[in-house]
């Protein structure tokens, strides 16, 4: 999404430090991404949700972390099983 070099740092709160992300969504004050940080020398990938308020802040919503490559498989597995079901979006 846009120029990768131009963008915004994620607003995560200590003792959390991103290291990097990919912004999915930003839009209509709300931005979704996936951010790879780090706590006590441990990594970790967390999918947000933040939602700009009216000071102009980022506010964490929703959260959901991963932890290990064991999860994900579980999670992506059961995500790809549903797939099918969606309704295209057309162009």
């Amino acid at each position: 999404m846009g120029d990768e070099t131009l963008k915004e740092e994620v607003p995560v709160i200590a003792p959390l430090k991103a290291i990097d992300h990919v912004t999915i969504t930003k839009a209509a004050g709300w931005w979704v991404a996936v951010v790879l940080s780090e706590v006590k020398e441990k990594k970790q990938i967390g999918i947000y949700l933040w939602q700009k308020k009216k000071d102009g802040k980022w506010h964490r919503k929703q959260k959901f972390t991963v932890h290990n490559p064991v999860k994900w498989k579980a999670i992506q597995e059961a995500v790809e099983k549903f797939i099918p079901q969606l309704k295209p979006i057309s162009a």
